[in-house]
């Protein structure tokens, strides 16, 4: 499929060539009949796509073609674009001043555009006369309308919001009890358990239901979860299992800037009385494992049946560890199996009922359960796909039409049935972007929804804002098994975390190359056989993303079964991604790059990138970065995560198509420029370890997220001054609000009564707490409330339990002694809780399935109230002065099979 190739930009077209404005004058004519023109081209992908597959070179050099005439097409529009948002910005007497001071540039500018546009619009008919003999031309659909989405089509493809269960696991039953045997066996030695099975056979699946298992959560003091994959750093996988393992506790200093002598040490130290498992999934090579081993080494053996488990598709991985190992090689499922797990998602009982002929839907139902050869991804797939396919046409002409399963060819039927059978182009183009994520990689949700929206692979839908489109996106993805679940949030029940399973990522670089949405060049598989030059050098790069139109490569990738782009040295992509490319004279990019990903680089720097969408780096160092993004006034998402330090220019105010920043855990060396809050379409902010020190009002309407920490001093005598709390009291349509300053006046809170639309705050640290306004001032949509404060003089328990819709609670600094009725309530932390005795009310929190005591030296022993929590599952005690042994309310929860931790 190549149309999510050019989707967004035809969507984007649209939206600026219809602009009645006034500076365009003369110009929107030219640019609707562009518009036309274009989505006439567009209506013949589809045809030319099956002909370019079939070999057809003349359709090759079209789609090519089209999609070059339609990136320039935008990058023109958006010119203009441009140039009339900021002289709408510029209001008043200043602003006519501007305006007309700018006009002698602004008109010659124009005028270069229509001739562009033109130019543009003779290349579109040369395309037309070129292509007059192909017959595909003429077969395709040239509705204009070929490219809006509505409400009805979303519904008619299940696109709802729902409240996913756990992903099924069938066929392992045999293996969990084997393997939770010999993890909890009486051998006290530290050992390795090894599950091997080849690709897709459902080993992750089977080590988290283990992990997840009541017995092994209860034999175990710890457990923490890696995944290895075939790029990964040593100090990295510490860090995670660090953060895991010390979950709850203050260590002081954080675990990202450690230095892994110090993670060894900490690790040791914390483990060392403590039963523990690890599992480090997808162990790929021998060699991978001799690395991993000086991580290992790390892990303690008292004697006390600690466990290290390990999944891997090599037996040769099992075999070469020099520990005591159990090796369980994974079966494939058998015929009943095979067909229980693909009833289960091809035909749901919620569909069962709708199905009249539904014996008939079963007789070939097995049958293709029996093509999948056991493999649970293939049956996991491919009934995701009949399950929104109930027509039994269909499924027979699949059964007619399998292909041979010999050397992978059945998972990639499978994986392109499903792939076309998205409902329409728009989440094609979100499901391939998945690709330039590295192998493994746990993606965050949220993150992906702002990239997909920054990218414009959202569409307007009515009733619906792009935000909720996007997660309707992601749910049906995983209805169809095309993503994996990691984590849902506590709060609303949403999909928070996923991952693509590695043989479908591999399937989706192909097909993304293949579409030229995105194209992965990974240096440790071989694909790239010479140097890729840039305008600039970035020397040992250890992960690198990057795409954008005219990106010139030096070479033709060969993807089995395609077509090359071109019989020429040279190919145009739109998109690239590269990973793992580590030569000294890398990158050598036009200025029309639209998106750049980079992660864990050296220091480098980028030349201007005008029409750049998105720039997103990851734990590194930026040179210059101020002047680069002054310059890319196209830019509509920000990301510069970990990287040590950074300064936002003065003129960042003329991003005008700005969404988000997120610059979380980079220090800003310079106060937050006042015309940051002047960009209209801000949403989703993002700024730690900076200051501000003025502010006017705040003129932007759309933002949605605020996440503020103000660690300097200059910050706590702004906020005395109360500027900043008049500030804040304008962003009344926030949904989320995190702000941390080292001292917070108590009148801050007062903040809440005005922002109805709040569902997660978080605020400290205050000196003192007075009192919580009253209940009812309070945003009654509220799901989690974090305050931290030195004191809370007045118990806050009688107006929070109020709010209808808490969820999770985590107080600093509150001396309470009762708890009442918090019905929805299901995670409780409560930090430097220094009073002796706690009651508890019967039922009080019937939902609670979390609680964490933090810094309770005071207290002597657990509130007998602990026993008539009926959720309860797990509570953690950190720095605490009780002594398990002697408590009976402790051993009795041990025995109702809530799970305790004491840190």
């Amino acid at each position: 499929m190549v149309e999510p190739a050019i989707s967004a930009v035809a969507g984007s077209i649209k939206d600026l060539a219809v602009q009645e404005t006034t500076l365009l004058c003369g110009v929107i004519g030219e640019a609707g009949f562009l518009k036309d023109e274009l989505q006439r081209l567009q209506g013949f992908l589809k045809d030319a796509d099956t002909k370019r597959r079939s070999g057809n070179a003349n359709a090759t050099v079209c789609i090519r073609q089209i999609r070059d005439a339609t990136y320039e097409a935008e990058n023109v529009l958006q010119v203009v674009d441009y140039m009339e948002k900021r002289n709408m910005l510029k209001k008043g007497f200043v602003g006519a001043i501007s305006r007309y001071a700018r006009l002698p540039s602004d008109l010659i500018t124009l005028h270069k555009v229509g001739n562009e546009i033109q130019r543009i619009r003779r290349r579109v008919r040369e395309i037309f006369e070129s292509t007059r003999d192909l017959e595909f031309l003429y077969q395709g659909n040239t509705e204009l309308g070929n490219f809006h989405v509505d409400d009805e089509s979303l519904q008619d493809h299940g696109l709802v919001l729902q409240n996913f269960e756990a992903v099924t696991v069938i066929g392992f039953d045999n293996e969990q009890k084997e393997i939770v045997e010999k993890l909890t066996e009486k051998d006290n030695k530290l050992s390795v358990v090894s599950i091997v099975g080849m690709g897709g056979a459902g080993k992750t699946t089977l080590a988290r239901k283990i992990c997840t298992s009541d017995k092994i959560k209860q034999h175990f003091d710890a457990i923490a979860w890696v995944t290895v994959s075939q790029k990964f750093e040593v100090v990295d996988l510490l860090k995670d299992i660090m953060k895991q393992i010390t979950r709850g506790r203050d260590d002081g200093r954080e675990v990202g800037q450690m230095e892994e002598i110090d993670l060894r040490n900490k690790i040791q130290a914390f483990l060392t009385e403590k039963r523990y498992l690890v599992v480090l999934d997808d162990v790929w090579t021998t060699n991978t494992w001799n690395q991993i081993n000086r991580m290992v080494k790390v892990f303690p053996d008292a004697n006390n049946g600690s466990r290290v488990m390990l999944t891997t598709r090599k037996i040769d991985v099992a075999n070469h560890i020099e520990m005591p190992t159990y090796v369980h090689q994974l079966k494939l499922l058998d015929g009943e199996k095979s067909w229980e797990l693909f009833s289960t998602k091809a035909l749901p009982p919620y569909r069962r009922s709708l199905i009249q002929n539904i014996d008939e839907f079963e007789e070939i139902g097995r049958k293709l359960a029996r093509k999948c050869k056991g493999l649970p991804l293939a049956l996991a797939v491919l009934g995701g796909y009949l399950s929104r396919n109930l027509n039994l046409e269909k499924w027979s002409d699949i059964l007619q039409g399998w292909v041979s399963t010999e050397n992978g060819q059945m998972m990639g039927a499978i994986l392109a049935r499903s792939y076309s059978d998205l409902p329409n182009h728009y989440i094609k183009s979100c499901f391939l972007y998945l690709a330039v994520f590295p192998e493994d990689y746990s993606i965050s949700v949220w993150d992906l929804i702002k990239l997909w929206i920054a990218e414009g692979f959202i569409p307007p839908i009515t009733r619906h804002t792009r935000e909720q489109t996007a997660r309707m996106y992601v749910s049906d993805l995983a209805q169809r098994c095309l993503v994996q679940v990691v984590s849902r949030s506590k709060i609303h029940g949403w999909i928070e975390e996923i991952r693509i399973h590695d043989i479908l990522r591999d399937w989706c670089v192909e097909e993304a190359r293949y579409a030229g949405l995105v194209d992965v060049i990974d240096n440790t598989i071989g694909q790239v056989s010479s140097p890729l030059f840039v305008n600039t050098v970035l020397s040992l790069c250890k992960y690198f993303v990057a795409f954008g139109p005219y990106l010139h490569l030096p070479y033709t990738p060969k993807i089995a079964g395609h077509v090359g782009e071109s019989s020429s040295n040279t190919m145009v992509s739109y998109r690239s991604s590269f990973q793992n490319f580590c030569d000294g004279n890398m990158f050598t990019a036009t200025p029309n790059l639209r998106t750049l990903f980079g992660f864990e680089l050296p220091p480098f720097s980028l030349p201007k990138l005008r029409f750049l969408r998105v720039l997103h780096v990851e734990k590194s160092s930026l040179i210059d970065f101020g002047r680069v993004i002054s310059g890319c006034i196209h830019l509509r998402y920000l990301g510069l995560r970990e990287c040590r330090q950074a300064t936002l220019p003065s003129s960042i105010g003329q991003l005008l198509y700005l969404q988000t920043i997120d610059l979380r855990e980079t220090n800003l060396r310079s106060a937050i420029p006042n015309s940051l809050w002047d960009i209209p379409t801000l949403r989703h902010v993002y700024l730690h370890n900076t200051f501000l020190t003025a502010t006017r009002n705040c003129s932007q309407k759309e933002l949605q997220s605020l996440h503020l920490h103000l660690l300097h001093e200059e910050s706590t005598k702004f906020f005395r001054s109360g500027y900043m709390v008049a500030f804040l009291g304008q962003m009344t349509q926030l949904t989320t609000l995190v702000l941390k300053v080292w001292s917070m006046p108590a009148e801050t809170i007062h903040l809440l009564t005005n922002m109805t639309f709040l569902v997660e705050v978080t605020l400290g640290v205050f000196t003192l707490l007075d009192k919580l306004p009253e209940s009812r001032l309070l945003p009654q949509g509220l799901r989690r409330l974090l305050l931290s404060a030195e004191t809370i003089k007045e118990d806050p328990m009688p107006i929070l339990e109020k709010l209808p819709c808490l969820v999770v609670l985590q107080l600093r600094g509150y001396e309470g002694r009762t708890m009442f009725w918090f019905p929805r309530l299901q995670e409780l932390y409560l930090n430097r809780f220094s009073i002796e005795e706690w009651r508890l009310e019967v039922e009080a929190m019937p939902r609670l399935s979390r609680l964490n005591l933090y810094l309770c030296r005071n207290m002597k022993q657990l509130p007998e109230g602990l026993l008539h929590l009926p959720a309860l599952k797990e509570l953690r005690l950190v720095r605490t002065g009780m002594n398990p042994e002697d408590d009976v309310t402790w051993k009795k929860l041990v025995g109702k099979g809530c799970k305790v931790f004491r840190l």
